[in-house]
């Protein structure tokens, strides 16, 4: 894949070691594996939510969108050491040349060169290599489950699970003045933890409950920490029968919960659960944006634990080099998979691949799968660059493009996985590591941005200037500011610009806009069942995503204005209030819009209904006739006291089409197939709706 390019809030680092969890990835490759219907039993959850999809999209819509899915790569690893090369804005407390501990589903990958967020890197102590810096995320996860168990100086602790988690989780409770007990099916594991500190271990299956007992001197342990992977139940059952009266239990390994109630009951035993390795986790505004937590009063974060697990290794207290079982260069790096699955009869613990710094890196990747060559015969043809290839651009975009026989150039994404992908999959000729290699690229004429909405306003003003065709998913700029930039952009380009407005170009749009021809005013209302988004998705930061009236609320005002051929003088909006700490109030609001040629509209756009419920629902009246077009599937007309009702074979919101009129429109070197007073006008009043929730006030002023 292409090496990843440095963004905002992270450093890039030149992997030096990364560590195989073997109990993670060998679930997840074994998931992998796995038929549609295993993964099925798997994940029952999204099976609901297929079913559901059938119902509204179709059912060869929802099977080539679960086929897609379920091709999708990702990047096994989460636990890494190396080199800081360049450090990006923002960034404080890391300098070019620095050595460090790299963690992160995603971020900490076995890849030569790692884009991590700031708050998961921790500087590597003198005296300890990158082979062990490679463990910091494993020790931190044992770290986190023994904070959990609150030990103390001369506790009896069980450790049950020998593997690499478990190894460590005996070192650090022996650094902490504790006796400790390890049980696992192994006896190699057991021996093996009794040379690193454990003061006894037996076996699993051999008598553990009475050798337990008679070890603690008839007590039973203090607390027993779960470091197994397994989905039986057993390790929870035998916590419980080897606890003492009012014992802890933490489970910290992937194991089965069902938790026996009479034997927990009798001894009222506390049992928690570890949430990977500390504090931060799963928290973007921790990870992802670098707001660390204050230390007076989050005394242990994930990258605390970190520190202090290192700490312990620089200091000789936690060992892990007998850990380490096997060592792979990254070009075998399969070998280590094939030892997980079983391919091999040696015994494993801890999994290193270790990589060359000097190897050089590509920025771009050839497509060798691919047979055609570049066209440069002066045909008219579409050259697509696409930036970005998320859940949007591939199911959605991309096949469009493919139907009308776009040429597939250059494609670029965050993380590189999705570009390559996507890449293979519709025969990109190159996987790039970002923008810029699209922009620059001389065969590109049509750019197709699908990033985040916080870079769209910036790719799209590039690209004008460069005289490029432009395809910007919505939004199209989160501020006044960003839309001004794009204005004069493409003032001064050559290059048209096109919004994905996809509604305004669905069969029923276009039927209603008919229908309707040369009738004003119109009184229109718009529901949409949006469904809750949680608060921390990225779509809901204001500086990310813009909030969801930004993010989406701009496709309904632009089928209002397509369908009454006019524009938004005056909006008025109210969110809903809720006590709720995990609702987000304007994800649920009422708006009111007043049009230039008198012609009303409301959008009732609301995230607390039921899902069963279709998306969107358009009722239209004028002249004494009216037009509904329910979720894009069914339309109805009622004219002269007659209805009469129209179904598609599959929900069409007018992506095809959209994509069709785009690519005629580069063909012919014609302005974009919406104008782009039209669209800015949308986007405008997406910004007059916000603002008119922060005041209670109408809003007016549709310009700056």
């Amino acid at each position: 894949m292409p090496a990843p390019i440095l963004q905002h809030g992270r450093v890039l680092v030149r992997t030096a070691a990364s560590l195989v969890s073997a109990g993670t990835e060998r679930a997840f490759a074994e998931l992998g594996r796995k038929s549609v219907l295993g993964k099925a039993a798997e994940r029952p959850d999204l099976v609901q939510k297929m079913v559901q999809k059938v119902k509204t999209d179709g059912l060869l819509t929802t099977l080539s969108a679960v086929r897609d899915k379920l091709d999708e790569s990702h990047a096994l690893g989460y636990s890494a050491a190396g080199v800081v090369v360049q450090v990006g804005e923002g960034v404080a407390g890391f300098r070019v040349g620095d050595r460090v501990a790299c963690a992160g589903t995603g971020y900490a990958v076995h890849a030569e060169m790692l884009s991590v967020p700031q708050n998961l890197c921790t500087r590597l102590p003198n005296g300890v290599d990158f082979e062990g810096g490679a463990f910091a995320t494993v020790g931190a996860v044992a770290l986190q489950g023994l904070r959990l168990a609150e030990p103390t100086l001369g506790e009896f602790i069980v450790v049950i699970g020998l593997g690499l988690l478990g190894q460590l989780a005996v070192q650090l409770l022996k650094a902490n003045g504790c006796r400790v007990f390890g049980i696992d099916l192994e006896e190699m594991k057991v021996n093996l933890a009794k040379q690193l500190g454990a003061d006894e271990g037996c076996v699993a299956g051999h008598g553990e409950k009475q050798a337990v007992m008679d070890w603690s001197r008839g007590r039973g342990a203090d607390a027993v920490i779960i470091t197994a992977a397994t989905s039986s139940d057993e390790p929870i059952r035998s916590a419980g029968e080897i606890a003492r009266l009012r014992g802890r239990v933490v489970a910290v390994g992937l194991v089965g919960m069902n938790v026996p109630r009479q034997i927990y009951f009798e001894r009222e035993l506390t049992l928690r659960v570890s949430m990977s390795y500390g504090p931060g986790r799963y928290d973007p505004e921790y990870e992802e944006h670098g707001h660390d937590y204050p230390l007076p009063y989050v005394r242990w974060t994930e990258g605390r634990n970190m520190e202090a697990f290192l700490d312990l290794v620089a200091s000789g207290r936690v060992s892990v080099n007998p850990l380490i079982t096997h060592r792979f260069p990254i070009a075998e790096g399969n070998r280590a998979y094939e030892l997980l699955s079983g391919g091999g009869s040696a015994p494993y613990l801890g999994i290193i691949i270790n990589y060359d710094p000097e190897h050089e890196l590509e920025r771009h990747v050839v497509n060798a799968a691919r047979t055609a060559a570049v066209r440069r015969d002066g045909a008219k043809r579409v050259g697509l660059g696409m930036i970005g290839a998320g859940d949007y651009a591939r199911p959605v975009l991309l096949p469009h493009f493919k139907a009308h026989g776009a040429e597939f150039l250059a494609i670029a994404s965050a993380s590189g996985v999705t570009a390559r992908d996507a890449g293979e999959k519709y025969g990109f000729a190159r996987f790039v590591s970002g923008a810029d290699e699209v922009l620059a690229d001389p065969d590109v004429n049509l750019v197709v941005i699908a990033t985040r909405h916080d870079s769209h306003a910036e790719l799209t003003c590039r690209a004008l200037e460069r005289g490029l065709n432009v395809l910007v998913e919505k939004p199209l700029a989160l501020n006044d500011e960003e839309l001004d930039a794009i204005v004069a952009a493409a003032a001064g380009s050559r290059g048209s610009l096109t919004v994905g407005f996809n509604r305004r170009f669905s069969p029923f749009a276009l039927a209603a806009n008919k229908f309707f021809a040369g009738q004003s005013p119109l009184s229109i209302l718009y529901r949409v069942n949006a469904g809750r988004i949680p608060r921390s998705h990225w779509t809901q930061d204001p500086r990310e995503g813009g909030g969801r009236v930004v993010g989406e609320v701009c496709h309904f005002v632009d089928l209002i204005h397509f369908l009454t051929g006019s524009t938004v003088q005056r909006v008025f909006a109210e969110a809903i209030s809720s006590q709720g700490k995990q609702a987000v109030d304007d994800d649920s609001v009422f708006i009111s819009l007043k049009l230039a040629d008198g012609s009303n509209a409301a959008i009732a756009y609301l995230a607390e209904g039921d899902r069963a419920l279709p998306k969107e629902r358009v009722e239209i009246m004028g002249g004494g006739r009216s037009f509904i077009i329910d979720d894009f599937k069914t339309a109805s007309t009622y004219e002269n006291g007659r209805e009469k009702h129209t179904k598609l074979r599959a929900q069409d919101k007018g992506h095809r089409d959209e994509i069709n009129a785009v690519c005629a429109a580069v063909l012919a070197g014609a302005p974009g197939s919406i104008p782009l007073q039209e669209l800015v006008e949308a986007t405008r009043v997406t910004f007059r709706i916000v603002q008119s929730l922060r005041t209670g006030q109408p809003e007016t002023n549709m310009n700056r």
